[in-house]
């Protein structure tokens, strides 16, 4: 099962982390020195990704200004030598023609925005994975899928999981586990429901924001009735999918981070800079001015 596309819905308000997110999109903020963005484009690359569409809303214009080409900036480094810097743009720079954006005109859920790439999508497989959720592991969240999906047959779908709390259930898509698949982190899913009433939850296993889906969930897309909160719910049109095809959940390998939320944020930030060895230490030594650090 090839999956060449992968679809970026970053057409959200961001309303989580006011007022950062008045003018400026969540996808660009930054995690250490790259927007959220760049992060899961560059797990997509890696996962062997070869188109990237983006879903996007009003106000999102500097998300397509920053994978295009500055003139101004790569003159100025040139004359000044800055051989890093300018290294470091070319390895971001997507090749020609590798990058669409469509539009979300107004914010009517995640179903609706993944609806919104059905054209540029077509009749294939594809992934679905949202910016605002990072997970830190070598190799990415997007990587495993792929992974575990060339073990499965053409006509199935895969949603990358994690445990949740259970009192915490209630906030969460979450699925129903079956039979284990002989590739270890592998179940089928027999049942999803979204942000289910407490204590009703099937299982502790949250549908996180790392989806391969079939593209007969555009047809279901097409009709998908409003669900919680008043929005079309992914979850809804892969519950009614998966009465013709099989789901199955992967469990991941990997650290997530909720990036939409201002503790998530924040979190990110300090995990990813220790994870590199140009900052660990200096951050370290910064920290314990705040933190009772041995």
């Amino acid at each position: 099962m090839k999956i060449r596309k992968a679809v970026f819905p970053v057409a959200g308000l961001g309303t989580r982390v006011l007022p950062a997110t008045k003018a400026m999109p969540k996808e660009m903020l930054t995690i250490v020195d790259k927007p959220l963005i760049q992060y899961v484009v560059d797990e997509a690359k890696e996962a062997g990704i070869e188109h990237f569409i983006f879903v996007t809303g009003r106000n999102k214009g500097v998300i397509e200004d920053h994978f295009d080409r500055m003139f101004e900036l790569d003159a100025t480094l040139a004359a000044r030598g800055k051989k890093a810097e300018m290294e470091i743009l070319a390895r971001d720079q997507p090749e020609a023609g590798a990058m669409s954006f469509t539009r979300q005109q107004a914010p009517h859920g995640l179903g609706h925005a993944v609806w919104c790439a059905r054209d540029i999508v077509g009749n294939e497989p594809f992934a679905v994975v949202l910016p605002d959720e990072l997970v830190l592991n070598t190799p990415g969240c997007l990587a495993q899928m792929i992974e575990a999906a060339s073990q499965l047959g053409d006509k199935s779908n895969l949603i990358a999981v994690e445990e949740v709390p259970a009192h915490l259930t209630h906030q969460y898509g979450i699925c129903g586990v079956g039979k284990r698949h002989r590739h270890g982190n592998m179940f089928e899913i027999d049942g999803m429901v979204e942000k289910p009433p407490k204590g009703t939850a099937p299982s502790n296993l949250s549908i996180t924001g790392r989806y391969i889906l079939q593209p007969e969930i555009f047809k279901i897309l097409e009709t998908q009735e409003r669900g919680a909160g008043g929005e079309i719910q992914l979850t809804d049109a892969m519950i009614g999918l998966s009465k013709t095809q099989s789901f199955y959940g992967v469990e991941f390998e990997g650290e997530r981070h909720d990036c939409g939320s201002k503790a998530g944020f924040l979190r990110a930030n300090i995990a990813y800079a220790m994870a590199r060895d140009d900052l660990r230490d200096g951050l370290r030594a910064e920290m314990k001015k705040y933190l009772d650090l041995p």
